[in-house]
Order: C-alpha cells, then sequence, then structure tokens
C-alpha cells in the first residue's frame, strides 16, 4: 500500500486552470480511491499499480489537446499499512492535542 501525493497542472493554460484540474479530480473521485484533495495536491492510497493509473489518466485528462503538462508526485509506499491518508493526521492531531500512543 502507498500513499501517492500528486499536482498535476497544464503549462501555458493562463491565469485560471480550474477547468482542467477538475477533470483530474473527477478522475482521481471516480476511482474509489480513499483520496483528498486541498489547494496544493490531491492524495491517493492504494497499491502502486491502481495509483500509478490514476495518476496517469488525470494526467492525461489536464493535457487533452495537446498542452504541455506538469506533474508533480511524492510517494509513502509503506506495505502492509491501509488507512493511513487518515491515520497519519490522526495521529499528529493526538500528538498535539497531549494524547500518547
Amino acid at each position: 500500500m502507498a500513499l501517492f501525493a500528486f499536482s498535476v497542472a497544464p503549462l501555458g493554460a493562463g491565469e485560471s486552470v480550474t477547468e482542467q484540474v477538475a477533470k483530474a479530480v473527477k478522475i482521481v473521485r471516480d476511482s474509489g480511491l480513499p483520496n483528498r484533495t486541498d489547494a496544493m495536491f490531491t492524495t491517493i492510497e492504494g497499491e502502486w499499480d491502481e495509483c500509478m493509473d490514476v495518476i496517469k489518466r488525470a494526467s492525461e485528462a489536464v493535457g487533452e489537446g495537446g498542452a504541455r503538462v506538469s506533474l508533480v508526485i511524492k510517494a509513502d509506499i509503506r506495505p502492509g499499512h491501509t488507512g493511513e491518508l487518515e491515520g497519519k493526521v490522526a495521529r499528529v492531531d493526538a500528538k498535539l492535542a497531549g494524547q500518547t500512543d
């Protein structure tokens, strides 16, 4: 299992890339994988091949029409661990609240 945080955007598309990014986020959300989107990245959780397929399809959607695409990926590959999309945040929140493991 792994977490993949990625950012994909067309280059040379002007000031706003909202429409193109929305296409990518729709692909992620339709994938059925656990995911979260924030202002800078979308994070998905799953097996390597299924996540890379989603990232590839999202990148292709952003590049429709022959646009140049920028893709940044960061991965946390941790076999045998699931639920880390929520778990990592919960552990930090617990620490901040003064709780211990």
